[in-house]
């Protein structure tokens, strides 16, 4: 393996790795931090608590400040249930199309990076270029922290990370945040004949869902701030998509289970509706404790935070050099760049491929856009070879 791989030859590469969330992403990881070691190129691997999986940062060129680090993750969602005209673990190439699992999100831009950090090893750069891969990005942005700190921990501050989350090189400023919020609802069991002496622990989920439709009713009805008007759509949602819980018709449920997709917009707070969340948690659960003390509504939070669009922001300004695009954009999808952000980087969210085509079945990133972030990345190249 000590070729030099272009792109194209190293999307082969990471789409073979079935790296859906899952299950582990170590072979792919043990892949990267070889293919740059077999290029003189050293890398850190981070692992998570159990081992199974890990995220990996690297640096190519002087170690001084001004740098930019290149962001991506290495999981993909499951294909199953989907139908696939395609083996989804093999790039497929038809129609002016690279079709497979994770070829829009977002093997494609690793795959473009990699071969920018094997390029930049050859290079005279006057600025380092720094590579980030992620785990567990499509779970909760789980493994962002971990290599927003090891890049801070390992190597000069950079001056810009761009994300290469699919915007089809649209330079994306901010992002809602795309929180999770779990919720396990513990009732009392009792003949449903005898509801009175029971808790349901599914029907005090309900009044809570109810609630949580309320709210989206009212964010919708409201006129939208100047910041959330940059939004589609222009206020925060929470969305419940499943809901687990009970034994059988005639009991009452000892146990509910659900989950909120909560997605705020920039100037609109996860803490305030963390606030707002609580305070009718607490209400449904005195009734339900005047019942039976033993039962709760208890809530877990993960983390997902946006990334706010930045005045003057140093990101920005270079993906706009770099693509030439100055429109304004959003979206309501959540990437790792607010993990970075969190950690005083500039960040902005920019890479080939559309969101359209990300999750689906037959997934695929035109050749075209492909090559467009090569370009991208060429002139990031070219850029970092000047003080």
């Amino acid at each position: 393996m000590t070729d030099v791989l272009s792109a194209r030859q190293l999307l082969d590469h990471l789409v073979s790795f079935p790296t859906v969330s899952s299950d582990t992403n170590l072979p792919l990881i043990h892949f990267v931090r070889d293919y740059f070691a077999q290029h003189g190129i050293e890398s850190v691997v981070y692992p998570n608590e159990d081992g199974n999986k890990a995220g990996l940062v690297a640096q190519v060129g002087p170690n001084v400040p001004g740098g930019v680090a290149l962001s991506g993750h290495s999981d993909v969602v499951p294909v199953e249930g989907q139908d696939w005209s395609t083996n989804p673990w093999q790039v497929i190439e038809k129609d002016g199309r690279l079709y497979g699992r994770g070829t829009c999100d977002m093997k494609g831009f690793v795959a473009l990076a990699m071969e920018a950090m094997v390029k930049a090893k050859s290079l005279d750069l006057k600025r380092p270029l720094q590579f980030a891969l992620s785990r567990d990005e499509e779970v909760g942005l789980l493994g962002a922290p971990d290599v927003a700190r090891g890049l801070l921990e390992n190597y000069a501050k950079a001056e810009a990370v761009i994300v290469g989350e699919p915007t089809e090189m649209q330079v994306v400023t901010g992002h809602k945040s795309c929180d999770d919020l779990q919720f396990h609802v513990r009732g009392k069991e009792v003949h449903s004949s005898r509801l009175h002496e029971g808790v349901s622990a599914v029907m005090c989920a309900a009044r809570f869902v109810e609630w949580v439709r309320q709210q989206n009713i009212e964010s919708q009805a409201k006129t939208p701030t100047a910041t959330a008007a940059l939004y589609n759509p222009p206020f925060t949602t929470l969305h419940v998509g499943v809901m687990n819980g009970g034994t059988a018709h005639n009991i009452t449920a000892k146990d509910c289970y659900f989950s909120i997709d909560l997605r705020c917009v920039g100037d609109d707070r996860t803490e305030g509706w963390l606030e707002k969340i609580q305070t009718q948690i607490d209400m449904i659960e005195a009734e339900m404790q005047a019942v039976d003390p033993s039962s709760f509504f208890d809530l877990h939070v993960m983390r997902g935070p946006a990334v706010v669009p930045e005045v003057d922001g140093k990101a920005e300004a270079l993906a706009r050099r770099l693509t030439g695009d100055n429109g304004t954009h959003t979206v309501a999808y959540g990437t790792d760049g607010g993990h970075f952000q969190a950690k005083d980087f500039s960040v902005v969210v920019c890479g080939p491929g559309s969101i359209a085509q990300a999750h689906q079945p037959d997934e695929y990133i035109e050749v075209a856009e492909f090559q467009a972030g090569g370009a991208m990345l060429t002139r990031l190249l070219d850029s970092l070879q000047t003080a």
